[in-house]
């Protein structure tokens, strides 16, 4: 009696580890994802002129293009936010938001400054 106790304890102590394991191991995947395709909308950022850049915050397209890289079925997003900090700069901040393998909703977010001599500070955060 007591032996079958602690292997159906050992089985759902397992089966516990292991899920944890493949959220783990979602998260990571799609940590790296968002990093990529905002480095990458960050890089076409960077080739923008301060009137191109202005254009881009006044019009109502904010979805990043995710270039194939994701899945037609996946639920992942990527969108830009443009915000004027000083007449002479802007906050651009990309935010990628995805469901993670447990269904709990995740985000992360780029935010750098565009002065009119061009792209700096640039920092992620994760939630």
């Amino acid at each position: 009696m007591a032996a079958s106790v602690v292997l159906i304890l050992a089985i759902t102590t397992s089966i516990t580890t292991l899920q944890r394991g493949f959220q783990a191991l979602d998260t990571a995947r799609q940590t790296t994802l968002a990093s990529q395709v905002m480095q990458s909308e960050l890089e076409r950022l960077r080739l923008k002129n301060w009137a191109q850049l202005q254009a881009l915050q006044e019009s109502t397209d904010t979805v990043v293009s995710l270039g194939g890289r994701v899945a037609a079925g996946a639920n992942f997003q990527c969108r830009r936010q443009i915000r004027d900090l000083k007449s002479d700069m802007k906050e651009v901040a990309l935010v990628a938001t995805w469901n993670g393998y447990d269904g709990r909703p995740h985000e992360l977010r780029l935010v750098t400054r565009y002065a009119r001599s061009g792209l700096y500070d640039y920092f992620y955060t994760a939630h």
